[in-house]
């Protein structure tokens, strides 16, 4: 996934009276895999090693994708299960210290202040967070999260350079046998326990407060489920970006490709690096002077951004030849589009293809727009296509919906507070009654499942490809201190039906299994040619059966 302001992220969100709330898949990169982690089917001893491999050399994003691909095989290993855990702990890690409005507005705050954050953690879990969630738990898990940053490299090159191994180990040893499960009965001793490590870490090690408090406030979120987070500044900021669907930068996806350089998994349509003739799938081998081949997505994007008007050179290499090339660009103001592609597939018998590829602010006018198209153009059926959509905006999911369906329900969400129950409804005007195909696929999350369950019910499309995510709840982005901000699971959503499919996902009428074209597609090659496409083959079958009956 994509950081700061410079990239699309797959994070989306809905207004609220209250705040402002998210569907969204969760906000986790875009993990890159490799020969090395590739498993070799049956053998777990094999896994094991390749996992311990990736964890000692400390590529945590690839652990994190070869833990999650074992744990599908061998589910009850407790081994994995403890590998995922720590790989993510430490990647969460890495990039909290590669952020820098973390750096330069949280860690050098005072203990007083600090503390100011993890009391509002506290509150916000409390009032908001869909379940409820003892103060034991979120003080076990920022526990957990400060003897992990103990044992990672960027936290104590930042924190303690000069810091006796010895001494922190000892530490860490007391934060496992003393604190790690202590028991807390309310939101103030869990204060006073804090308070107290600081005092231990500072005296043992001359660790600043700041760096320990905040620990407990991003390892306290641990304790919720893998969507909701704390957000830095610069993370809220980049959230509202995304939002707008309009941002400063260059126009790029990308993802971590270790040792290799850093993937473009898109590049955005009159963006200056589409204008500077980068293509998807090549590899970002050097921004300006730095080799970037071994840095994460966190640290590329601190050199990438940038103010308006200002220029960066690329050095870009593609995998395919092995030749490279630089490139100048300029940051400027980049709009994204959430449909990126609308045309007529079929000329003889009138069907059009869209391309939805995320639900923002201005998706709803760009829909009409395209329907207008594909109208004048002669569109009797359509092939709607949301795969690798992560969500968007919930009201305009319904709002998009709302031209497809006459009427009924469309959704209803329901949490713990009462602004969080609410039931969206079809209106009959302005409804398109075109036969209608939907492109579905594994990474389809949230607001794209909530148009997955509404056309399935109200048996308005036939649903084709593959699984969806299976993210059916909603977040609130909820205003911290200091521009801060949290992302906290406030409520779940509900199909007209009434079901809900969190880790479950929305099966195809029709399943295609993936192929290495689709596989390819989400290493970055997927163009806007829909040739050997089978989903759009296999959608261009079933309209083309429907409209013969006519």
């Amino acid at each position: 996934m994509s950081f700061s302001a410079l990239f699309r992220r797959s994070v989306v969100a809905l207004t609220t009276t209250v705040t402002i709330s998210v569907v969204g898949s969760p906000m986790q990169v875009a993990y890159a895999g490799g020969s090395s982690t590739e498993i070799v089917a049956n053998d777990e001893q094999q896994a094991q090693r390749v996992g311990n491999e990736l964890r000692t050399e400390r590529r945590w994003a690839e652990a994190i994708e070869h833990y999650d691909k074992s744990l599908k095989t061998w589910p009850d290993n407790e081994s994995f299960q403890s590998g995922l855990r720590q790989s993510r702990r430490h990647f969460s890690i890495d990039r909290r210290y590669a952020d820098k409005s973390f750096q330069d507005r949280l860690l050098p705050l005072s203990q007083l202040d600090s503390m100011t954050y993890f009391d509002d953690m506290l509150e916000k879990v409390r009032r908001y967070y869909v379940d409820t969630v003892t103060p034991t738990n979120v003080l076990a898990h920022g526990t957990e999260s400060l003897y992990f940053a103990l044992a990672n490299e960027k936290f104590l090159h930042r924190n303690l350079p000069n810091a006796e191994p010895a001494r922190v180990s000892k530490v860490r040893r007391t934060l496992r046998e003393t604190y790690w499960n202590k028991q807390v009965s309310s939101h103030d001793q869990a204060r006073r326990t804090v308070a107290e490590l600081c005092d231990l870490t500072q005296r043992e090690l001359g660790l600043a407060p700041a760096a320990v408090v905040m620990e407990f406030v991003f390892g306290g979120c641990n304790s919720l489920d893998d969507y909701s987070s704390y957000l830095t500044p610069g993370k809220l900021d980049d959230l509202y970006n995304n939002i707008d669907g309009e941002f400063v930068g260059i126009g790029i996806e990308m993802k971590e490709e270790s040792g290799k350089g850093l993937l473009l998994m898109n590049v955005l349509s009159d963006s200056p690096a589409e204008e500077g003739g980068a293509m998807a799938g090549e590899l970002i081998v050097q921004i300006n002077d730095k080799d970037s081949r071994k840095m994460s997505t966190e640290e590329a994007a601190q050199l990438l951004q940038g103010k308006e008007g200002t220029r960066l050179r690329l050095t870009l290499l593609d995998p395919a030849t092995g030749k490279e090339r630089v490139t100048a660009l300029m940051r400027r103001a980049v709009k994204v589009k959430s449909i990126p592609i609308v045309k007529i597939i079929d000329r003889s018998n009138g069907i059009g293809y869209i391309r939805m590829t995320g639900f923002q602010k201005n998706t709803v006018e760009e829909l009409d727009a395209a329907l207008m198209k594909l109208n004048r153009e002669g569109m009797k059926a359509l092939i709607w296509d949301v795969r690798g959509n992560p969500g968007g905006l919930l009201n305009s999911a319904v709002e998009v919906l709302d031209r497809f369906i006459a009427d009924g329900v469309l959704v209803s969400t329901k949490g713990r507070t009462t602004d969080q129950n609410s039931i969206y409804e079809a209106h009959t005007k302005g409804t398109w009654d075109v036969p209608l195909v939907l492109l579905t696929d594994g990474d389809s999350a949230s607001a794209s499942e909530i148009v997955a369950g509404a056309v399935r019910d109200h048996h308005r499309a036939t649903i084709v490809g593959r699984k969806t995510y299976g993210k059916w709840s909603v977040q609130s982005i909820l205003p911290g201190q200091a521009d801060s901000g949290f992302r906290l699971t406030t409520a779940k959503f509900y199909a007209p039906n009434g079901e809900t499919f969190g880790k479950i996902g929305i099966k195809p009428d029709i399943t295609i299994p993936e192929d290495k074209t689709q596989a390819a597609a989400k290493r970055g090659r997927r163009k806007d040619s829909l040739d050997d496409d089978r989903d759009v083959e296999a959608g261009l079958e079933v309209l083309r059966k429907q409209m013969a009956k006519r």
